[in-house]
């Protein structure tokens, strides 16, 4: 800040001036060891984020590998055409969405749930157990959680099934019968995905004003009311971008879930478009049939997310876009 002098008696008075603008060089020589941080994220972006694409151009050839990645022949839409014309894409749709609208009916709204009444839970120890406990499944893998799922949950060796026996019951097929096993495979992910968004959620709540919260006790409002008027609405941006994070996931669902719950007498559910690229591409060597099901699935993810942003922004919300 610079001092000018100003009119008679001398008198001064601080008037700031705009100081000389600094180079990009400036800004790098100065903050280099963050620059240099970012690096690493950055070239792990570009390599295995970026740098496939390339590989997107199988979708519009007849991908041999003899001939190899540029010289196989050009074939257009040719390969779309062919995959929209097979049963098993239809069958493929109607299960990705399935599935995965089945997931974010529940999967979605069980983490908010949990977090309002975790956020009630007055005793720490009690609270940071149960915390502990819900996020563990997280970290499993498919493979483990399938394992697991098979052991609790079979039909003939299962330990559920032989508690239900040994009380006289029927054995049930939890994940040997096709409804069973939709069923099954919901509420499976919601345990395994609950711990993690409810995470999140007492973020966004720990972010609010008790003072808000403070003022409601006086005006006798209950938990509920407390709940329902100031919780939820203050976590709704939080919530919002979530859902439209979770809707452009509604044409992809995970690969590794279905494969790992999946076996030979349940295969009416099975069959969605991750899995169907995978046995397209890794076990068919269609990789041209394998590559153009995916953009297809990307693309629509990219639509339904910029839907999803245009009418939260609609409806007075930030959006993420």
């Amino acid at each position: 800040m610079k001092v000018q002098d100003t009119a008679p008696g001398n008198e001064t008075a601080l008037i700031p001036f705009a100081g000389k603008k600094q180079g990009t060089l400036y800004y790098l020589r100065r903050d280099w060891q963050l620059y240099f941080l970012l690096l690493i994220p950055l070239a792990f972006v570009l390599v295995f984020k970026y740098a496939p694409m390339s590989g997107l151009v199988l979708a519009f050839k007849d991908y041999k590998i003899a001939h190899g990645f540029w010289s196989s022949e050009w074939v257009g839409l040719e390969v779309f055409k062919d995959i929209f014309a097979k049963p098993d894409f239809a069958r493929a749709i109607r299960n990705t969405l399935l599935l995965n609208v089945s997931d974010l009916i529940f999967s979605f709204t069980m983490p908010i749930i949990l977090s309002l009444l975790l956020n009630e839970v007055k005793n720490a120890f009690f609270k940071r157990v149960n915390q502990t406990l819900l996020y563990l499944p997280h970290f499993l893998s498919w493979v483990i959680i399938g394992a697991i799922a098979y052991q609790l949950l079979g039909e003939g060796t299962g330990m559920i099934n032989n508690l239900i026996a040994n009380l006289g019951g029927t054995r049930i097929p939890f994940l040997q019968e096709n409804v069973n096993w939709l069923i099954s495979y919901i509420f499976i992910g919601v345990w395994q995905s609950m711990g993690w968004g409810t995470i999140i959620y007492l973020a966004a709540i720990s972010g609010i004003n008790p003072e808000l919260y403070e003022a409601a006790v006086v005006d006798g409002a209950g938990r509920w009311r407390k709940m329902w008027n100031i919780t939820l609405p203050s976590i709704r941006v939080t919530i919002v971008t979530l859902l439209i994070l979770n809707l452009g996931h509604v044409m992809a669902g995970s690969f590794e879930r279905v494969f790992a719950l999946a076996n030979k007498a349940t295969t009416e559910f099975t069959t969605t478009i991750p899995v169907l690229v995978y046995r397209w591409g890794i076990e068919g060597g269609n990789f041209s049939r394998a590559t153009a099901l995916g953009l297809f699935q990307a693309v629509v993810g990219l639509v339904l997310i910029l839907i999803a942003d245009r009418v939260a922004k609609k409806l007075g919300e930030d959006g993420v876009i």
